[in-house]
C-alpha cells in the first residue's frame, strides 16, 4: 500500500510505538494500515454418505475438485459464509450442523474453517466459479485432483471419523510451501 486509505497521502514503513511488527503508516495523519489473515470458510455437505465436490472454473488450481468455500464477507458469520458460499459455487442448501476442520496457514495469511453439514434435498448444480458439482463416495473420491491440501485433509478426516461415528473439530496448521487454499 502506498496511499493512506484515510487521507490519500504516502504511507511508509514504520513500527508503531507500542507495536513489534513493521505496518503502512500515513505520514500525513499517522492512521496504522493492519494487514490480518483472510478468513476462508466452506462446508462438507454430506448427502447419503457422499461428499459434494466442485470442479474449480477459477484460479488458483483451474479444473481441480474442491469443497465449496470461499472468502468470509463483512457482517456474515461463518456459518453464513459457508451456505453462502455452498449457495454460490454449487446451487446448494445445506443444514450446516458443527463446526469440522480448521486451518491455520500462515504462509499466506489465512485462516481456512469448514463446517460439516447436510446438503437439503440432495439438489446441487454448478455456480459461476464451477464446472460441475458431483457427489463421491470415499472410493469415487478424485484424490490426485484435488486442489488443496486442506480439502485433502478434510476428506481424509471425514472418512476415518465416519467408521468410528464420532467428528470431532480438527484444528491443524498447514506449512508447507506448497500448502494454500482458495
Amino acid at each position: 500500500m502506498s496511499f493512506c486509505t484515510a487521507c490519500g497521502h504516502l504511507t511508509q514503513d514504520k513500527v508503531p510505538l507500542g507495536d513489534h511488527q513493521i505496518r503502512q503508516v500515513c505520514v500525513n495523519c499517522d492512521t496504522i494500515h493492519y494487514v490480518n489473515p483472510k478468513v476462508i470458510c466452506g462446508a462438507l455437505a454430506i448427502w447419503q454418505d457422499k461428499v459434494l465436490l466442485c470442479r474449480r472454473a477459477i484460479e488458483p488450481r483451474y479444473g481441480l475438485w474442491t469443497l465449496p468455500a470461499g472468502y468470509m464477507e463483512l457482517f456474515e458469520t461463518m456459518e453464513q459464509g459457508s451456505a453462502r458460499e455452498t449457495r454460490e459455487e454449487a446451487e446448494a442448501e445445506v443444514d450446516i450442523e458443527h463446526l469440522y476442520c480448521m486451518y491455520n496457514i500462515p504462509r499466506i495469511g489465512q485462516i481456512y474453517v469448514l463446517f460439516k453439514a447436510q446438503l437439503i434435498d440432495g439438489k446441487f448444480g454448478a455456480g459461476e466459479e464451477t464446472i460441475e458439482s458431483k457427489l463421491f463416495a470415499e472410493h469415487e473420491i478424485p484424490w490426485e485432483q484435488l486442489a488443496f491440501p486442506s480439502v485433502e485433509r478434510t476428506l481424509r478426516h471425514y472418512f476415518a471419523d465416519k467408521k468410528q461415528q464420532d467428528y470431532p473439530l480438527h484444528l491443524e496448521t498447514l506449512g508447507s510451501r506448497l500448502d494454500h487454499t482458495g
